[in-house]
């Protein structure tokens, strides 16, 4: 239950996200949550998560215990980065990684987004990579969140501002996800 954004634009890469954590049908909005982000930054990179409430902490937990940081560069480096993250997340951390007896691989199940000075990428359950040219959202208020960012995409010169009316556009329809709205802007490289 979230709503997860990442924009580039103009030489900017933005990740946001909302602050709600749900458990059930009970609520921890940010006004009683002490450390309500979905984010965390790991070496120049920010990482936001969606799935279980468990994937921040033990992410943030299994990145500062390592002696070299992942190197989130490009694609392919993203995913050798988690493919040796994931028997970690099982041994260190007890990752249960079964979902479905039809997945071709085991699950780190979690989803999340990378933006850092390379672009922006999604990493999902089976270790699959992406990396996106202009925005991208996931989380229970991604599919409004997708739909607000296209309508101002053309429209609008900032990331930033991109990025908070696709999770204003989460917050508005989808209860799984509240204000208020984190984010976190970087300049990207010339590639």
């Amino acid at each position: 239950m979230s709503t997860l954004v990442v924009v580039k634009k103009n030489g900017v890469a933005c990740i946001a996200a909302d602050t709600l954590t749900c458990f059930g049908n009970k609520k921890l909005s940010a006004t009683y949550d002490a450390f309500p982000t979905k984010m965390l930054s790991a070496g120049d990179s920010y990482i936001g998560l969606v799935g279980s409430a468990a994937h921040n902490l033990v992410v943030e937990s299994l990145l500062f215990n390592m002696k070299k940081q992942p190197n989130f560069k490009n694609r392919l480096k993203i995913f050798e980065s988690f493919r040796k993250l994931h028997s970690r997340l099982k041994d260190d951390y007890f990752l249960n990684p079964k979902e479905d007896e039809q997945d071709p691989y085991e699950s780190t199940q979690m989803d999340l987004f990378i933006a850092n000075r390379y672009g922006i990428f999604g990493v999902f359950s089976l270790r699959e990579v992406f990396e996106y040219k202009q925005f991208w959202a996931i989380g229970s208020g991604g599919e409004f969140a997708l739909g607000a960012m296209y309508a101002v995409y053309n429209e609008l010169d900032s990331a930033e501002e991109i990025a908070k009316i696709g999770v204003n556009a989460g917050i508005e329809f989808d209860d799984g996800s509240s204000v208020p709205v984190m984010t976190h802007c970087v300049d990207l490289i010339d590639n």
